[in-house]
């Protein structure tokens, strides 16, 4: 159903090395690049994708109270690794990997925030 989402970014350059660097731990690439500076990543296109932009209005990028994107990881390890790797680059914790309530449903997630203020959660459930 989701095509792509995008987060805001007042550097593009620093963003871009951030999410290249970070992606790459899960075998994801920047898949396109626009002259406005539009990116995306994912695995391949046609597949959802995590884009970062500057905002068009010109205006300053601000993170979003009560956004978040998730993405979806292929075991626990892969949480442990975007987790870990987005810390290396600079990115705020958010809460360390782990199971989070209701444990049953198996929900292991990680949360951080990227170089801009945007929340950022690594999970797999099962």
């Amino acid at each position: 159903m989701i095509g792509y989402a995008t987060v805001g970014t007042n550097d593009l350059e620093r963003a871009r090395g951030f999410y290249d660097a970070l992606f790459a731990t899960v075998g994801a690439k920047r898949l396109m690049q626009l002259d406005e500076g539009f990116t995306g990543y994912g695995r391949e296109m046609g597949q959802p994708m995590l884009c970062v932009t500057p905002p068009f209005d010109g205006e300053r990028a601000t993170a979003g109270n009560g956004m978040m994107i998730a993405l979806q990881a292929e075991d626990r390890a892969q949480v442990d690794a975007l987790h870990a790797k987005a810390l290396e680059l600079g990115a705020a914790d958010e809460g360390a990997p782990g199971l989070r309530e209701p444990e049953a449903m198996g929900f292991y997630a990680a949360y951080f925030r990227d170089l801009d203020g945007n929340k950022l959660c690594a999970f797999k459930v099962g």
